[in-house]
């Protein structure tokens, strides 16, 4: 079996691998300054794709572009998160059908640009080409037999094994070994001759997650009987309904804004892939909706109440319309959910206690925390889960440090290297 790795090998984003020239796994976005997107031209004879996460499938509709139209696999939730992505990529371009914005044409080519690399057309096609499978029901993809497993990281989110006939590839896509409130962790170990596994959290240990919602609730609920306001930013995918899922167990009285309202809903209609649909149900009906626009947002601003928003990393959304009405006031609170790139103003947020709002950085004298939400596994998770395929080889992606975790492996007695973009393995 041929493995291209097209992007996602030593860095977190942009996620693609290409299997024997003509099966694409995942086709991600990387959330830079430019973007960035897989390197080459691939003409995949169909693409799979292991969850609806940005960079796993924000760049898949390009590969529907000229005359090419590869089926795309994908679960059900996958499948619609993904199309929520791909409109809302968009919208943030000002992307039209013919693919203009303000008058001029955009080129079409992936990897350090500017510019969107799909138009609405291409997003319509993905409609026309989409075909959605349950877990552990094997189909067939440009001549291979695939099967998704539960990864445990997102609502339909898959471990992917491929079986060419001669080799079964185990592609982990995002993974987390230990239940949340939303999904359960996975306890899928398919066979295989060889995986290629996410090492996002290998020098990370996560708090145990009671210990962490514990002091999440415990936080809010002293700022609110303080008489302060609690800004959450949050991811709008997983993360802002892990959230409201722990404010509804604590009965914290919170708001929820953002793209994740959406998300929100549209999980409610996929019973079967996430946890407790009925704690889902009882999470919804316990927030209230913000359905009106900057006005309305300030008014909340001044409550005493937790407000879950996007963006989790105050790279845009309502969240920056709530900061600034809560930032002069030490007695409210900010509190960070999820990682902070390098470069974004959450990280700018959490380094120096100041935040650029509106083109300037603003003083922040509201407090600021950080809590560690994740749902990816962490280091004790990722040898556990690895622990399965001791005697497999191993190729290591998705994170800051492959080629250090990779060395790790190998002194703990596992066969491990960490591909570089753009190279080629034949195993």
């Amino acid at each position: 079996m041929k493995l291209q790795f097209l992007g996602g090998a030593g860095e977190v984003g942009r996620s693609a691998i290409l299997v024997n020239d003509v099966l694409a796994l995942d086709f991600g976005s990387k959330a830079a300054d430019p973007p960035q997107y897989p390197v080459g031209r691939p003409e995949p004879d169909a693409v799979v794709a292991s969850h609806g996460h940005l960079d796993h499938v924000g760049a898949i509709p390009a590969l529907l572009s000229g005359d090419r139209r590869p089926p795309i696999h994908w679960t059900p939730p996958t499948y619609e998160l993904a199309m929520r992505l791909a409109r809302d990529t968009l919208k943030l371009h000002g992307v039209s059908a013919s693919g203009a914005s303000g008058g001029s044409k955009r080129r079409r080519r992936f990897g350090g640009t500017l510019r969107c690399p799909f138009t609405e057309t291409d997003v319509k096609r993905v409609t026309q080409v989409s075909k959605t499978h349950g877990y552990q029901e094997p189909f067939e993809a440009a001549g291979h037999e695939v099967t998704f497993f539960d990864a445990g990281h997102i609502p339909g989110s898959a471990h992917v094994v491929v079986d060419d006939g001669d080799t079964r590839l185990l592609y982990t896509g995002d993974f987390h070994t230990h239940d949340q409130r939303l999904v359960s962790g996975t306890t899928a170990r398919p066979t295989a001759d060889v995986v290629v596994c996410e090492s996002t959290y290998s020098d990370v240990d996560h708090e145990p997650r009671e210990d962490v919602e514990k002091r999440f609730a415990e936080s809010v609920e002293t700022t609110l009987w303080e008489g302060g306001t609690v800004v959450v930013p949050a991811f709008a995918i997983g993360r802002t309904q892990e959230l409201l899922l722990v404010c509804e167990a604590y009965d914290i009285p919170c708001y929820v804004d953002g793209m994740g309202k959406g998300i929100t809903e549209m999980l409610r209609g996929h019973p079967g892939f996430v946890r407790d649909a009925d704690a889902l149900r009882r999470a919804k009906s316990h927030a209230r909706f913000v359905t009106g626009r900057d006005g309305q947002r300030k008014r909340i601003a001044e409550q005493n109440t937790a407000i879950i928003t996007t963006s989790g990393m105050l790279s845009g959304g309502p969240a920056m319309t709530y900061i600034p009405e809560i930032r002069s006031n030490p007695t409210n609170k900010i509190a960070m959910t999820g990682y902070q790139v390098e470069g974004t103003p959450g990280r700018q947020l959490l380094e120096t206690g100041r935040a650029e709002i509106d083109g300037r950085v603003m003083p922040v004298s509201a407090q600021v925390e950080q809590y560690d939400f994740s749902a990816h596994a962490d280091r004790d998770g990722l040898f556990s889960f690895l622990d399965s395929y001791r005697d497999t080889p191993a190729l290591v992606t998705h994170g800051d440090r492959c080629g250090r975790f990779a060395s790790e492996l190998c002194d703990d007695g596992f066969d491990a290297a960490a591909p570089e973009i753009g190279a080629v393995h034949e195993v």
